[in-house]
């Protein structure tokens, strides 16, 4: 009862809270976090009424599984965007981009702490600086996902924003383990190869062929319905599976083998895409039945947002720093690669900005981080404050991008007056 009590307090919270902020035109995405915030444990769940929201923070991890389905689903829709055609014309761009405003984020991360460092040792050590760098290159795909949807964007820059932000997490991956493991090498003493270069290759290798396998028996399994129906719970059913096969973990002497759920469900949609024939259909229907669980992942997101972090004034000024340096390291990093690969002016202007928002994957390295003892306590609660700003103006900056770039457009007036009709036709009713 408790459960279902929170899914449904979860979602009309949602849902209520889009309608109040209408008339400011903000996304959908930060209405549901605002919500989540509101219901959480710092606001109406201090007052211990079940039926107003979540009491404790163990009422919002008993969600966490809708939070992982809701994210593969979410890799799934992003990785269906690698269209072998559109690939074509776009493929170098955003290889290149990935990378090159990736590794800007963290490099800029990491000099501006490295002036922090210098100045307050105490505070900061290299080990916590080098892996918030890293962290720094993390994207939040759902975020950009939502904003797309919601206001049905399209044009060159969106053509590269989303296989980028899928780029994102393999790239993101490579270079949080290889610095840290330089960081447990600073804290331990001791040098591990194998972790810094071995088990982040593996993994994303690994992830790969398992979502590729995956794609494939999909693409099979659809030809045994006729009905869109069944092809659509068929679907629904794959990307739950491997999910769950994601977070399967086994040793093989030294070697860490791992996956991770965004990059299989990503190569998922991406074989998926290309090798069936409806593909489009199932896709379209798909995003039907997701929109009500993306909607109560942003919603969950919200009220896990630890608003205590707030109370320590070296985290708030550690968080402003990395915040700023790394949108420095993004915008720039993408600027500069965009105009080498001859990208137009509106993409070169716009994508670094587009690629803002963080959560996720960077919450999923910082937890890993927590094996630094006390010393990742720190890079948690920069990282929670950090997503807690990049959440919630993130997705307005989104959106502002992709409306200054010509992606999203403006609401015809043949569409507003047949809105209004339909409105006006309801009233009399």
């Amino acid at each position: 009862m408790n459960t279902l009590l929170s899914i449904s307090i979860a979602l009309l919270a949602g849902l209520i809270m889009t309608r109040i902020f209408k008339p400011f035109k903000l996304p959908a995405v930060t209405a549901y976090l605002i919500a989540g915030v509101l219901i959480g444990p710092y606001f109406m769940g201090a007052l211990g009424i079940n039926s107003l929201g979540f009491n404790t923070m163990e009422q919002v991890a008993g969600l966490g599984l809708i939070s992982q389905i809701a994210l593969g689903f979410i890799a799934f829709s992003i990785g269906s965007e690698f269209k072998m055609e559109e690939l074509k014309h776009i493929g170098k761009q955003a290889f290149v981009i990935g990378i090159f405003q990736a590794l800007a984020a963290t490099f800029c991360v990491d000099m501006a702490l490295l002036a922090v460092h210098l100045l307050m040792p105490d505070k900061l050590s290299m080990a916590q600086l080098l892996t918030l760098g890293a962290i720094a290159t993390a994207t939040a795909p759902a975020a950009t996902l939502m904003v797309v949807r919601q206001y049905k964007a399209k044009g060159p820059l969106t053509n590269l924003l989303l296989p980028i932000v899928a780029l994102d997490d393999a790239v993101g991956l490579i270079i949080f383990a290889v610095c840290f493991g330089i960081s447990k090498t600073l804290v331990s003493g001791t040098v591990d190869i194998i972790s810094i270069i071995v088990n982040p290759i593996v993994e994303i290798v690994c992830s790969l062929a398992l979502g590729a396998v995956m794609g494939w028996i999909l693409t099979k399994l659809e030809t045994l319905f006729n009905s869109n129906t069944n092809r659509l719970n068929m679907t629904i059913a794959l990307v739950a599976f491997a999910t769950a096969l994601s977070s399967l973990k086994f040793e093989i002497g030294a070697v860490h083998i791992g996956f991770s759920s965004l990059l299989v469900c990503m190569m998922l949609g991406t074989i998926f895409c290309n090798i069936c024939p409806l593909a489009d259909d199932l896709m379209a229907a798909s995003d039907k039945w997701t929109s009500p669980l993306f909607a109560l992942f942003f919603v969950v997101s919200g009220a896990e947002l630890e608003l205590e972090v707030f109370s320590d004034v070296a985290i708030v000024g550690i968080g402003l720093v990395y915040i700023i340096f790394r949108c420095v390291g993004k915008y720039f990093g993408t600027f500069a690669s965009a105009k080498a690969t001859k990208c137009d002016e509106n993409t070169c202007k716009y994508l670094g900005i587009t690629l803002f928002p963080q959560a996720g994957v960077a919450l999923g390295m910082c937890s890993t981080a927590m094996q630094l003892g006390e010393q990742g306590n720190l890079i948690r609660n920069i990282t929670l404050f950090a997503v807690l700003v990049y959440e919630i103006f993130g997705p307005l900056l989104t959106k502002w991008a992709l409306t200054k770039a010509g992606d999203i457009k403006p609401m015809s007036d043949e569409v507003k007056n047949r809105r209004q009709h339909k409105l006006d036709k309801a009233k009399k009713a």
